[in-house]
């Protein structure tokens, strides 16, 4: 087969739009810890610290995919250039590259989702803990059980 000048092209608005989404979230999460921060400073809340540290992990992961997604998209253009010149085996190489880190980008933003969820969880059990305790009175095991299952998916998006 033979890798034609418009093939890496054919990436570009791809890797456009996956760097303007990361960008968007890298934006929210960035904005969601300066609030978290502001409330934490005003309240002390020690359940805050452990969402930060979340987010924290979330902006690494989001930063290597964003890293990944510039790599990826700079191979392209030099497979481009690499096509121009007619260097097609080192181009065929370059781009094999391109979509590696293209497929690694794309599972960063994975795993980063996936943190996500497991953060909403947190939050989907702490105000349904807090409805049933309104509607039923106190809880004894319950909230426990829910402070233990809420710190354990923190570790887990952690490491």
């Amino acid at each position: 087969m033979e890798l034609s000048i418009t093939t890496p092209a054919i990436l570009f608005p791809a890797i456009s739009l996956l760097l303007l989404a990361y960008t968007n979230r890298f934006m929210s999460l960035a904005s969601l810890i300066r609030n978290l921060k502001t409330q934490y400073l005003q309240n002390h809340n020690p359940n805050l610290i452990g969402q930060i540290s979340n987010l924290r992990k979330r902006i690494y992961l989001i930063r290597n995919m964003q890293a990944c997604g510039i790599a990826s998209f700079s191979l392209c253009v030099i497979c481009m250039l690499l096509l121009f010149n007619n260097n097609q085996l080192i181009a065929e190489y370059v781009f094999g590259m391109s979509l590696i880190l293209l497929l690694i980008s794309l599972y960063l933003s994975l795993r980063e989702i996936q943190i996500s969820i497991e953060a909403l969880k947190i939050e989907l059990s702490e105000l349904e803990s807090s409805t049933f305790q309104d509607e039923k009175g106190s809880l004894s095991g319950k909230t426990s059980i829910k402070e233990a299952e809420k710190s354990q998916i923190i570790n887990n998006g952690l490491s």
